[in-house]
């Protein structure tokens, strides 16, 4: 008797297990996670992304299309670290951390569901030295 080729069975849940890991790339092993830089046009401290909305023309005939937010890398400065980073924020973001008195106090104040992973990091850097510098 010869044997008959048959594909594994995936569970229902094993089966988007798998879909999900072969979408999400290749993993890294060497620890540059961080330095290496997703282009999504997504601020970084905000959350601002792309909104979908229509041309209209003359006719008042819609077609799609996309708002993009207004990016840019700014270099800003932590005053508790002492370090410089280099942001993609929109421009609105930019204000906000000028109106508000500087990166670490735009950071200290805002939710962690908007911020990015870098930004988080920076954040709990942010918060734990000045809690040393209180204690």
């Amino acid at each position: 008797m010869t044997p008959v080729n048959r594909r594994p069975v995936l569970t229902r849940q094993a089966a988007f297990a798998y879909i999900a890991a072969s979408r999400a790339g290749p993993v890294r092993r060497d620890g540059l996670e961080d330095k290496v830089s997703k282009m999504s046009r997504r601020c970084e401290l905000t959350g601002v992304g792309p909104m979908v909305g229509h041309n209209v023309s003359h006719s008042n005939v819609k077609t799609k299309r996309r708002f993009l937010p207004a990016l840019k890398v700014a270099r800003l400065q932590s005053e508790a670290l002492g370090q410089t980073f280099n942001l993609r924020i929109s421009n609105a973001a930019l204000r906000t951390i000028d109106f508000r008195g500087g990166l670490d106090a735009y950071l200290v104040k805002a939710g962690d569901e908007v911020l990015s992973p870098r930004a988080l990091k920076i954040k709990k850097q942010v918060k734990a030295k000045l809690a040393s510098q209180a204690a």
